[in-house]
């Protein structure tokens, strides 16, 4: 096997914690970054964005769950690559990965969808592309390899530069559908009763 973690730990697989249905829940709402504001300052009015003047209330609902929970996804990703690199940088004896267990979660298939998905519902330039996750998961460097764990290493010190990366694109975007959720419930708040489920929506309208 590859390289080894830390000494004095025991001999059983080093497996990153895996939800069980092998991706992340995602609850509640990502934070909205906005700029420091002085106590007693107004809060900016959002505005509506023509970029998602194409999609429909619902549509734009759908859009900002998809991207909070891509940005899930990616905090998800982003831990697995640290547990290799953790390995690959480690000396000494120890633990190994077991990368089978984890190969379906890192598929370029399954990585790729969610962006895919994204960009189809609204193109940009600003959210990049993806590593190589399955590739940089499997890929083993002999113990007595110094260089190539440094090689390697730096690999995944750059891959996980690329998901910061986009990570904060997905940041960008959740700011930007929910400052336009905002803005169209204030040009018309009854699209706020079109978020409840149809049979709590009749009890109100009883």
């Amino acid at each position: 096997m590859g390289s080894q973690a830390r000494a004095g730990t025991t001999g059983a697989p080093v497996v990153p914690r895996i939800p069980a249905a092998t991706e992340p829940a995602v609850t509640g709402m990502t934070p909205v970054e906005a700029s420091p504001r002085r106590k007693g300052d107004q809060r900016p009015v959002p505005a509506r964005n023509d970029l998602y003047g194409h999609l429909t209330i619902d549509g734009l609902r759908s859009y900002r769950t998809a991207l909070t929970h891509e940005e899930g996804n990616v905090s998800y990703w982003r831990r697995i690559l640290q547990a290799r690199l953790d390995v690959v940088t480690a000396s000494g004896g120890g633990r190994e990965l077991d990368t089978e267990r984890l190969r379906p979660v890192l598929t370029t298939e399954r990585i790729d969808s969610g962006r895919r998905a994204l960009v189809e519902v609204l193109p940009v330039d600003d959210i990049p592309p993806l590593p190589s996750l399955s590739e940089l998961w499997e890929r083993q460097v002999a113990d007595d390899d110094e260089a190539g764990r440094d090689a390697f290493a730096e690999e995944l010190r750059a891959a996980e530069g690329q998901l910061s990366e986009y990570r904060s694109a997905l940041h960008r975007r959740i700011g930007e559908a929910t400052g336009e959720l905002i803005a169209r419930y204030r040009e018309q708040p009854d699209l706020c009763l079109t978020a409840l489920p149809a049979e709590r929506g009749r009890r109100a309208s009883a």
